[in-house]
């Protein structure tokens, strides 16, 4: 009988359930889920980069997704499936109360956005952030940073734990520990949320909250307190050990078999992040840059240790063993902004036609309706257009891709976007053009990052939405990086990876490469660079990375 298991991924907007042969990798169904707390906007304020999720969306979604899913294949298919794993955002950590239940959802913080998950992307802790870095640096002992890429940033689980203490009292007295979002789930569905004995990811404490083995664990007693009093006894209720994705949690609980529609046998794995879990779903292979391209990006790379060893590499996201394989280390790099950048593009454009059609009597609500969304479905595809007739450099217009600060290399959350060489002929294409540009020589920043750090990138391979969907935006990045990009085959990388990761949990599997080798879609198709773009590319770059320069010397001082 074949065997199935199912990929968990949450996503920023939405969750989606990927149930799979495990022989072969072949989609079975799949189902997604929109957050709709999110989707209203609630607990976010953009204004101050404060973003928040409310545990419920995430619960509501699981069940939604798996059992919609599991309602689209024949009768047998539950009885088939044998495994679940997930990923998910991060750092997107909660605070949690003895029990491991997260306070949103215990009475009197319903509605406390401190007592929500605090999403990936939200920047209210850069302050944080900063105190973390200058101490690590200057404390008189281990320096903290270093496997971090020698920067702590204001995404990560201590910056933004802290911040939240300091904020919010009543969080601070109720909170009794803090669990990542990944650890959270498969701890939801096991049984065992006590924050003392839960599985936590290898993948979320290496990269985001400075765990290593050198270490003993996390960050000493003395660093936190030293870092601030509020933070006093919290590293003994957190965690010392750590688990790699291949990882068994425990098997689903009565109750979440029974709201699943699964059987109690069904085992459920160590969590991961979504990108991490995404290259393993791209079929990612050492020294080959997997990018994970969607409203940001999460670039990756893995290495025999062997072959690492001594080495740190400083400005990315961390190097961890056996974050993405393991057995192999992961390293980390990411744009804050990727995609994300296009969409605020789109939605400055619309602006006046949502306020205009707001106002007008000439046409009935339904038209409207259905006009606005026929409008912002078609500016991208049609800049696209347009801006790709656009000669390399004809516009004058360098962009900097840092509207939601930058990421890697050398984390700064505090820079700003912007657009230079604008004229009275600077229109919409051409501000696009500069605009996907920026985007590609960011990503360049990090390939230039690993090669100048000894790190050897021999090929790129491209996982997410817009690899997908925009081939305008994948050639300027193969002729900016000057190097063939190939493009996965599957529609759901990250899922697909989590499924992978699930098989190994089970057993079907002896390593997760195996079950890549066996469940692996391969590649849809490759963007080579074009040698005359590329040359082009090189002098704009320059001018990029002038640019680049100056802001950054403007906001540090």
């Amino acid at each position: 009988m074949s065997k199935y298991t199912i990929g968990i991924d949450y996503g920023t907007d939405s969750v989606r359930a990927l149930i799979v042969d495990a022989s072969n990798g072949k989609e079975i169904s799949s189902d997604v889920f929109y957050y709709p707390r999110w989707k209203a906007g609630k607990f976010c304020v953009p204004s101050q980069n404060q973003f928040r999720q409310h545990p419920l969306d995430y619960v509501e979604g699981l069940e939604t997704t798996v059992k919609n899913a599991l309602a689209k294949t024949p009768k047998d298919a539950a009885a088939k499936v044998v495994a679940i794993s997930i990923d998910t955002t991060g750092s997107t950590p909660i605070a949690v109360d003895k029990k491991g239940t997260p306070l949103s959802l215990t009475q009197g913080f319903e509605d406390n956005p401190n007592a929500m998950f605090v999403l990936w992307k939200d920047h209210t802790a850069t302050s944080e952030a900063d105190e973390i870095n200058q101490l690590a640096r200057t404390w008189g002992g281990v320096d903290y940073t270093k496997y971090e890429g020698g920067i702590y940033s204001s995404e990560w689980f201590f910056a933004k734990i802290l911040h939240v203490l300091r904020v919010d009292e009543k969080v601070r007295s109720a909170a009794f520990s803090w669990v990542e979002h990944c650890d959270w789930i498969p701890a939801l569905l096991t049984g065992d949320t006590n924050p003392l004995t839960i599985k936590r990811s290898r993948c979320a404490a290496g990269h985001k909250a400075m765990w290593h083995t050198d270490f003993n664990g996390l960050p000493s007693e003395e660093f936190l307190t030293k870092l601030d009093t509020k933070l006093i006894g919290l590293r003994d209720r957190l965690f010392k050990e750590t688990y790699t994705c291949d990882v068994k949690v425990g098997n689903l609980t009565t109750e979440w078999a029974k709201r699943l529609g699964l059987s109690e046998s069904v085992v459920v794995g160590a969590g991961s992040f979504d990108a991490h879990l995404g290259a393993l779903g791209g079929e990612i292979k050492p020294n080959y840059l997997s990018k994970v391209m969607g409203t940001s990006t999460c670039d990756m790379l893995v290495a025999p240790m062997n072959e690492m060893e001594g080495k740190l590499i400083k400005g990315i996201c961390g190097q961890v063993d056996g974050s993405i394989v393991p057995g192999m280390l992961g390293m980390e790099a990411g744009q804050s902004a990727f995609g994300d950048i296009y969409a605020w593009f789109r939605k400055l454009l619309i602006w006046p036609v949502e306020q205009i059609m707001a106002e007008s009597q000439v046409i009935d609500q339904k038209t409207k309706e259905k006009l606005i969304a026929e409008i912002a479905d078609k500016i991208i595809p049609m800049l696209s257009e347009r801006a790709e007739a656009i000669p390399i450099g004809e516009s004058g217009i360098v962009a900097l891709d840092w509207m939601n600060g930058r990421r890697t290399p050398d984390a700064n959350q505090l820079l700003k976007g912007a657009i230079l060489g604008l004229n009275l002929g600077s229109d919409a294409p051409r501000i696009f053009r500069a605009l996907v540009e920026a985007t590609a020589f960011g990503s360049k920043k990090i390939v230039d990052r690993f090669i100048s750090e000894g790190v050897k990138v021999e090929g790129i391979i491209a996982l997410g939405g817009v690899a997908k969907k925009s081939p305008f935006v994948m050639q300027v990045v193969a002729d900016v990086l000057n190097m063939p990009i190939l493009v996965a085959r599957s529609e759901q990388a990250c899922a697909l990876g989590s499924a992978m990761a699930a098989a190994t949990v089970a057993g079907l599997y002896a390593t997760v490469l195996d079950a890549q080798k066996a469940m692996g879609n391969g590649f849809e198709l490759e963007y080579k660079p074009i040698k005359e773009n590329s040359d082009k590319y090189k002098l704009l770059y320059d001018k990029y990375s002038r640019s680049g320069a100056y802001i950054e010397s403007e906001t540090n001082g």
